[in-house]
C-alpha cells in the first residue's frame, strides 16, 4: 500500500484542468501536476486523499509519443507555461477536451460545440507580464522572472522567453543588473522584509508603446530617477511611454497599489483593437493577447447577434473593449467595472473613439446592477477567474435579457455558473473556445445562452 514519500512510477492517461495528470497506481488515482497524457513518470507521493495519491513530479521517464523538444531553456523549471513540449494542435485538442469534460460533469448538454480557434500568434504574444524578484535558490543571487514550478519562493531568472518579445527581456536584464549593483534586496514573503517585489511590463502589440511599473515595499535604498533613466536608455524596438513606481506593503504576493508615482511619461499606454484605440492604465484589465483578442471579440459579437437599436450590458467591462466594439449598432451600452481607473480609461476611450452611446460605471457588479433602470436586450459578462459572484448571478438573470454571452478564462468557474443560468430559465446554445494563451494551461471560452421561451419559439 503506497504511503507518503514513496517513490512511484505511473503512466499518465488523462489530463484534468488545469494541469493535473491522472494515472493509476496500485488501485489508486495518482495525480501528478505538470505532466501530459502518454508520459511515464517517476513521482513522490505527497499525500493520500479520498482514494487519490497527490504526487510531486520528479522525472519524466518516457515521453509521450507526440511530445516535442521545448525551445525554451527554462521550460522544465519555470512556472510560467506548461505546453512548450507539445504541438499547438495537440494543445488545442487537450484544452477543448478539458472544457467539454467540465461542462459534461456540470450537466451542461445538448449545445453546439463550435470547436477551438488558435491565437494568430503563438510566440511573443503577451502584452502584459508580471515578473517577480527573488533568488534562484536560498541565499543565491538576485533574480527576476517567474516563480519556479512547485515553489512559492524561488525565481527563474529569465534570459529567454518565447511568450514575450525581446524588449521585455532587455528590460528584465537591465533591471536585475541595476539592482544587483545597488545591492537592493528582494521582498521576502515569509520574513516580510526587503524591498523589490515585482516588475510589470505592458506593451501594445500594434502601437509598440511600453509601460514599466516597478513594485516595491516602502523600504528603499536606491534612486528612482536613476532607475527610470536606466530603463529609458535602453535600445528597444518599442517606445517607453511610461515608467511608474508602485508601493505595496500588503502581505500577499500580489501586484497592488498603496501609492503609484509617475517617474516618466504617462500612467498608461495605448493599444488598438480593430479600428478602435484604447488607453490602458497600469492596473486595468485588458486582454493580454491583443491579436488573439480580435478573434475572441469577433466571436462575442457574432454570439450577441444583431444589436441594432438594442440595449447592451457589458458587465466586468475592464477598459470597455467589448462595449465599444458592440456600440456601433447598439442603441446604448452600459458597462460596469470595479477598478475605478479602468472605468476612467473606458470613458476616456469612448471619447477618444468618438463613441457617444456608451456609459461606464465604477463599482461592484453585485451592487451596481441594482441601480440600473434600463432593461437590457443583450448581456455580455466577462468576469474574473472566480466567475460571477453567487449573489450577482441571480440579479443578472432577473434582468431577463433575451441573450447572454458569457466570456470565461476559467472553464471550471464557467461550468459552475452555467448550471445556475440553466436552472433559472436559460439554455446553453453554443460554445466555442479560443486558445488565447498558447503554451499555458489557460483557455478562453465563449458561450451563448438564450432564454428558454425564445428557444422554444425558435424550435417551433
Amino acid at each position: 500500500m503506497p504511503k507518503r514519500n514513496d517513490i512511484i512510477e505511473v503512466k499518465i492517461d488523462t489530463l484534468e484542468f488545469p494541469n493535473k495528470g491522472l494515472g493509476n497506481f496500485d488501485g489508486y488515482r495518482a495525480v501528478v501536476k505538470n505532466t501530459i497524457p502518454g508520459q511515464e513518470v517517476i513521482a513522490r507521493v505527497a499525500k493520500k486523499k479520498n482514494g487519490s495519491l497527490e504526487c510531486r513530479l520528479m522525472e519524466v521517464k518516457e515521453k509521450a509519443e507526440y511530445e516535442i523538444n521545448s525551445v525554451c531553456p527554462h521550460f522544465e523549471l519555470c512556472g510560467g507555461c506548461s505546453y512548450q513540449n507539445i504541438p499547438v494542435d495537440k494543445e488545442n485538442e487537450i484544452k477543448a477536451a478539458q472544457v467539454l469534460t467540465l461542462l459534461k460533469k456540470a450537466g451542461i448538454r445538448d449545445f453546439v460545440f463550435e470547436g477551438i480557434e488558435t491565437s494568430p500568434v503563438i510566440e511573443g504574444y503577451r502584452n502584459k507580464c508580471e515578473f517577480s524578484f527573488g533568488d534562484t535558490e536560498k541565499g543565491g543571487m538576485l533574480a527576476l522572472g517567474m516563480r519556479k514550478r512547485q515553489s512559492h519562493y524561488e525565481v527563474v531568472n529569465l534570459t529567454d522567453c518565447n511568450l514575450v518579445d525581446e524588449d521585455y527581456l532587455k528590460i528584465i536584464k537591465a533591471s536585475v543588473e541595476y539592482f544587483r549593483e545597488k545591492g537592493t534586496p528582494f521582498y521576502h514573503k515569509a520574513r516580510h522584509d526587503g524591498c523589490l517585489r515585482h516588475l510589470v511590463i505592458r506593451k501594445g502589440a500594434y502601437t509598440g508603446e511600453i509601460l514599466v511599473n516597478l513594485i516595491t515595499a516602502n523600504e528603499m535604498n536606491f534612486d528612482l530617477k536613476e532607475f527610470a533613466d536606466k530603463i529609458l536608455s535602453l535600445n528597444l524596438d518599442g517606445k517607453i511611454c511610461s515608467v511608474l513606481h508602485t508601493q505595496n506593503d500588503s502581505l500577499g504576493d500580489v501586484v497592488k497599489s498603496d501609492k503609484t508615482t509617475i517617474l516618466f511619461g504617462n500612467d498608461y499606454f495605448t493599444e488598438r483593437l480593430f479600428d478602435l484605440e484604447f488607453k490602458v492604465t497600469a492596473f486595468s484589465f485588458f486582454q493580454t493577447n491583443t491579436k488573439g483578442a480580435e478573434i475572441l471579440y469577433s466571436i462575442v459579437k457574432e454570439y450577441a447577434g444583431d444589436s441594432s437599436e438594442k440595449t447592451v450590458f457589458d458587465l466586468y467591462c475592464g477598459t470597455g473593449t467589448i462595449g465599444q466594439i458592440m456600440a456601433e449598432k447598439s442603441r446604448k451600452v452600459i458597462g460596469i467595472e470595479i477598478v475605478e481607473e479602468a472605468v476612467a480609461a473606458a470613458n476616456d476611450n469612448s471619447e477618444r473613439n468618438g463613441i457617444n452611446n456608451c456609459v461606464f460605471i465604477a463599482g461592484d457588479v453585485l451592487k451596481k446592477v441594482d441601480e440600473l433602470d434600463e432593461k437590457p436586450d443583450i448581456i455580455i459578462v466577462d468576469p474574473p477567474r472566480e466567475g460571477i459572484h453567487p449573489k450577482a448571478i441571480n440579479k443578472i438573470i432577473d434582468f431577463g435579457a433575451d441573450r447572454v454571452v458569457y466570456v470565461s478564462c476559467k472553464p471550471s468557474s464557467l461550468a459552475k455558473d452555467l448550471t445556475v443560468f440553466e436552472e433559472n430559465g436559460y439554455k446553453v446554445e453554443k460554445v466555442k473556445c479560443v486558445n488565447q494563451f498558447p503554451r499555458t494551461v489557460h483557455v478562453e471560452t465563449i458561450v451563448l445562452l438564450q432564454k428558454k421561451e425564445l428557444t422554444r419559439d425558435i424550435e417551433k
